[in-house]
């Protein structure tokens, strides 16, 4: 154990809560700490991300039984979902995170019932320990908000010990103008109590889903010991659902306040004080830089999602602009100087639109929504002063940037890979989500179906269809799976992929995104060009660093590139020169 980290711990709790009652929660965490969890290996000495890991991220029950299979009548959806990890997923995902899995009542699982049980629709703990034996698994922990059927607030509702304050509750005539809303609800929501009064309780997301009160150092405990348990079940990443929003103080914006970050502090230190190897990855979808405070002193987040690049890499793709990107990629902090990028197009949500304010031309994004709106997208909305902004796209990534009128299912999943391109090449961890990696388009009739357009992309397909069009090598979905699959291929064969490793972004030149991974510990490097024009275009080499390796191999200085084409050459180092064209 690092008993350095026992002050910071102490002095965080005691910053959250004042020095008396600070000191009886410090006293009462040390009482939780499981002391078999104390005897792993030093955190500093952990497993370093690498060239080799990339996420994959899933529900438990993304893929449903086939109506005519009869041979495996009592299999559980998460030991068919790893059934179906272990036929098609050959070493490209070393991470699986599977979105929450716990018995729920809104938000297809974000709205928590029970943090402690597995929804017996998806199966039981065994399952979850099947997996954790092949992947490094990603829980969600949903601090900011649970489920109005969770036992908890039933137990609020009656004045019960210890639940009376465990949520966050207001006057009728609260005034919450200053506080940040991610929604157009109303923050507050009336519930009758069972001796008749009406307690209005916050409510940031939806009605359904209830706001803890973290100024209760009980909701903490209660937390940290739920932490403790995933990790116990075989996390190996915990993902910071909401995190941006759960300390609130009347008369702040009640986001990103420093309370929050104290508690992100107090959950790495106690990472650190066990020695765990754990990572926590905050989950923030706010602008760019307020995004880039979760990292703090290298003591918060070990990774923040890079909510800015889902929204600059379908910008990119549809208006053939590589500029914004490429303007953006440099400001990036240097590979190896601290955390890192989650990186990330498509997920279970929406593409987020706020984390792209102030990195492309409001006018010329106005562009980029309405032209995927054509193609299918929706918009949802959050609340502002004057009237509802946008606030996410919600699509399938690939409808959205490689729609069937872009032409032939071969353009098509060129288009879709050439995103991905970006996805692989850039410093960090990259993720992937389910139905992008089997190439699905967006399903229409689901926000009609369940009434909220996330739906869209969260379609829960048979198992039988999707294998069905998987082994069909002309189909959108088998290219898309396959390109994907050769890409992942190529970037766990080459080190400079690591996420420490190097990244100059070159100059911009219209569709083209380029850019060159390197050195690695070795001498290589990876030159990573994407082009994202319908036209063909071509690219002069000028800014490679060791050029003359590339020369003496053959490599004109003048690249020609195909409309979409991606081309990767890795080069240097005591290995030969090889290449990926897509």
């Amino acid at each position: 154990m690092n008993e350095s980290c026992l002050a910071k711990i102490k002095g965080l709790l005691a910053y959250l809560y004042g020095q008396e009652e600070g000191a009886q929660t410090f006293n009462t965490l040390l009482s939780l700490i499981p002391i078999e969890m104390a005897k792993g290996h030093s955190a500093h000495n952990h497993e370093q991300l690498s060239e080799k890991d990339a996420c994959l991220i899933a529900y438990g029950d993304m893929l449903q039984a086939s109506e005519n299979d009869a041979s495996k009548p009592s299999q559980t959806a998460l030991s068919r979902l790893r059934d179906f990890l272990e036929l098609r997923n050959r070493g490209s995902f070393s991470y699986l995170h599977i979105l929450p899995f716990h018995p729920y009542s809104s938000d297809d699982g974000f709205s928590v019932i029970d943090y402690r049980r597995i929804d017996p629709r998806l199966g039981d703990w065994d399952d979850v320990s099947s997996l954790a034996r092949e992947y490094k698994l990603v829980f969600d922990l949903v601090l900011n908000h649970g489920s109005v059927q969770s036992v908890w607030f039933q137990s609020f509702l009656r004045n019960e010990e210890p639940y009376w304050d465990w949520y966050i509750t207001r006057p009728a005539d609260f005034d919450g103008t200053s506080v940040f809303r991610p929604r157009t609800h109303p923050i507050l929501t009336p519930f009758v109590k069972s001796d008749g009064s009406t307690a209005f309780v916050w409510t940031t997301f939806s009605p359904d889903q209830v706001d803890y009160n973290f100024a209760n150092p009980s909701v903490l405990l209660e937390f940290i010991k739920i932490f403790f348990e995933y990790i116990q079940h075989g996390a190996r990443m915990i993902r910071l659902d909401a995190i941006a929003y759960i300390w609130k103080e009347d008369g702040t914006s009640c986001i990103h306040h420093p309370k929050t970050h104290a508690i992100i502090k107090l959950l790495r230190a106690v990472i650190d004080y066990l020695e765990l190897d754990v990572l926590i990855l905050t989950e923030t979808n706010v602008p760019h830089d307020e995004n880039l405070s979760y990292f703090g002193e290298d003591d918060e987040a070990h990774l923040v999602y890079n909510f800015a690049l889902p929204p600059l890499v379908m910008h990119t793709a549809v208006l053939e602009d590589a500029g914004p990107l490429a303007d953006w990629a440099r400001t990036l902090p240097a590979p190896g100087e601290g955390p890192v990028f989650f990186n990330f197009l498509a997920s279970h949500d929406g593409v987020g639109i706020l984390p792209i304010k102030g990195l492309v031309d409001d006018k010329s994004f106005r562009k980029t929504i309405d032209t995927v709106i054509e193609r299918g997208s929706l918009i949802s909305h959050k609340n502002a002063e004057s009237s509802p902004v946008p606030y996410e796209i919600n699509c399938s990534y690939l409808s959205a940037v490689a729609p069937s009128s872009l032409g032939t299912v071969e353009e098509r999943a060129r288009v879709f890979l050439c995103c991905h391109a970006v996805l692989f090449a850039l410093a960090g961890l990259p993720a992937v989500y389910f139905h992008s990696w089997i190439g699905s388009e967006q399903w229409v009739d689901g926000p009609r179906i369940y009434g909220y357009n996330r739906a869209i992309n969260r379609e829960k397909p048979c198992i039988d269809l999707i294998e069905a069009e998987l082994s069909d090598s002309k189909s959108l979905r088998a290219l898309v799976y396959a390109g994907l699959e050769k890409m992942l291929a190529f970037r766990r064969s080459e080190g400079a992929f690591a996420p420490a490793v190097p990244q100059k972004i070159l100059l911009n030149k219209g569709s083209v995104f380029a850019l060159v991974r390197g050195p690695d510990e070795s001498g290589r490097y990876v030159l990573c060009l994407q082009n994202f024009g319908s036209k063909p275009e071509k690219y002069w080499l000028d800014e490679v660093p060791a050029i003359q390796t590339l020369t003496r191999q053959g490599i004109l200085l003048e690249i020609s590139l195909r409309p979409h084409e991606t081309r990767w050459i890795a080069y240097g180092g005591s290995r030969e020169m090889s290449m990926l064209k897509i």
